[in-house]
């Protein structure tokens, strides 16, 4: 590791297919999209594109070395202008480790290296096709840095006669773990219950909506017209098998992609590792945990399950995997307080929380008719009178609305907040006071009326500011909730 490294050349073709992927719209508009009159230019044009990518993607390359010197992992990079980046270990925060399916294919690995300057936004380094054996060498020097690091701090904060004491305990700490694994059953009760149809569905019509000039899209409708009125009962059945396919790809998309899922807690370090195809393995620092959030939706939430999210300030926007952290993809209500405590501690889940006062459910009602009501108008009018059955849809709001007003609470205990609403989706979140960036209180005219209020408790996260929002709160609630985060004298709360 002390000698200047390349990548394995399956870093060129990494590169190629990355650059493919994002640029996947302009080049299928530029080649698919342009007329008929100028497809030979078309072609030259994306094959010059493509020529000078590949031919950009080795360069980069062969310019790029890595190595370990001095207590630093070094990379030179860079086709026009040579950049240094030296990283000292000491730095460093967490190294997340994947294999995509090119690794797998050559037993290679991906490194994205995170330091306290890479928070929300990219990775400090990455390095996306190294060996295996490098991979473990360059983790091994974090860990021993790390450890030494600590063992330095501490002590700091003892005498030389408890030393050896001190640190044979640590070193006690540091091998024991908890660990939480995700059982077959419960993943694909995972998948089943996700929700994930949606991207399914809209992913497609994204990309169908594309080649909106290359698909002869007037003619398939003049087609399905003909095929409707010629049998609805074989349209009903069409759509739904359109629907079954769609929810077995969307169920088998998320079984692939958190097959073999454990968290496990060793130090100070939460580490997340999932995946069949496409292996990944992230560490979270617990200093880097700016909350959790609780998530049930209307299809768990009666079977008593739950999914458990990381507010994590760390990793990328761009990174799906690093903004939504899941902790625990499914998880039985009853253990979470106990699974939560010996995961994240200092995070401690509440079961009596308070909630909205009476009046407040009017005002949720109110919200649900503002979208009901130009619904109910519009189908009365253009499918009349077969429209007017859109009037079953004022009790249904009401009965959505009570829900949402039910399930809306908050506790504070100590240093820490938490609150639980439902927009779809029952969440809770928790957060530490010493965590929150922002607690915003805000009185609307019709609010100040009837003395209520809407708080908002926002910590950072990698894909930017996340909020947890109560609206309508009674107003004393919300004062002293106030005065709880502005660190003044703790009123007694009636």
């Amino acid at each position: 590791m002390f000698e200047p490294k390349r990548l394995h050349p399956v870093a060129v073709l990494s590169g190629i297919l990355q650059t493919l992927k994002e640029a996947i719209i302009p080049l299928v508009v530029l080649l698919f999209l342009g007329g008929s009159s100028g497809k030979g230019i078309q072609f030259i044009i994306f094959g010059v594109i493509f020529f000078f990518l590949i031919v950009f993607s080795f360069l980069s390359w062969l310019r790029l070395t890595y190595w370990v010197e001095d207590g630093e992992l070094r990379i030179e990079s860079g086709v026009f202008v040579r950049k240094k980046r030296y990283i000292r270990f000491e730095r460093i925060h967490s190294i997340d480790v994947s294999e995509g399916i090119l690794q797998r294919i050559f037993g290679l690995a991906q490194l994205k290296i995170e330091t306290a300057g890479s928070n929300g936004g990219k990775p400090e380094a990455e390095l996306t096709a190294i060996t295996k054996q490098e991979s473990n060498e360059i983790i091994a020097i974090f860990n021993e840095v790390k450890k030494a690091g600590k063992r330095k701090l501490d002590s700091d904060h003892v005498n030389e006669a408890d030393t050896g004491k001190e640190l044979a305990k640590e070193d006690e700490t540091d091998s024991a773990s908890v660990v939480f694994k995700q059982t077959f059953p419960q993943l694909f009760l995972m998948a089943a219950t996700s929700g994930g149809i949606g991207v399914v569905l809209s992913g497609a019509a994204a990309f169908l909506s594309q080649f909106d000039e290359l698909i002869p899209f007037k003619k398939i409708s003049a087609e399905a017209q003909q095929f409707i009125q010629s049998g609805i009962l074989l349209m009903i059945l069409m759509v739904l098998l359109l629907f079954i396919v769609a929810y077995l790809v969307a169920t088998a998309r998320i079984v692939l992609m958190y097959a073999y899922f454990t968290a496990e807690k060793v130090g100070e370090e939460l580490i997340i590792s999932r995946g069949l195809l496409e292996k990944r393995q992230l560490t979270i620092p617990l200093k880097k945990i700016q909350g959790i959030k609780i998530a049930e939706n209307l299809i768990r939430q009666p079977l008593g399950y739950a999914s458990v999210y990381l507010e994590y300030a760390g990793g990328s926007a761009s990174d799906r995997d690093t903004v939504n952290i899941l902790l625990f993809p499914l998880v039985k209500k009853e253990q979470l307080k106990e699974k939560i405590n010996q995961f994240v501690p200092g995070y401690e889940l509440q079961t009596e929380l308070k909630g909205l006062p009476k009046r407040s459910y009017i005002r949720y009602f109110f919200r649900q008719l503002f979208i009901i009501i130009p619904i109910v108008a519009a189908a009365s009018w253009i499918l009349w009178p077969w429209g007017l059955a859109s009037f079953a849809l004022i009790p249904i709001a009401a009965v959505w609305a009570y829900l949402k007003f039910r399930e809306v609470g908050w506790n504070i205990n100590g240093n820490q907040l938490q609150l639980r609403t439902r927009i779809v989706s029952k969440q809770t979140y928790i957060f530490q006071k010493s965590r929150l960036q922002v607690f915003d209180r805000r009185v609307s005219y019709f609010q100040r009326r009837k003395q209520l209020s809407t708080i908002a408790a926002i910590v950072k996260s990698g894909a930017g500011p996340r909020e947890g929002k109560l609206v309508d709160l009674e107003q004393k609630d919300a004062e002293f909730m106030n005065d709880w985060f502005s660190y003044s004298e703790h009123k007694k709360h009636p």
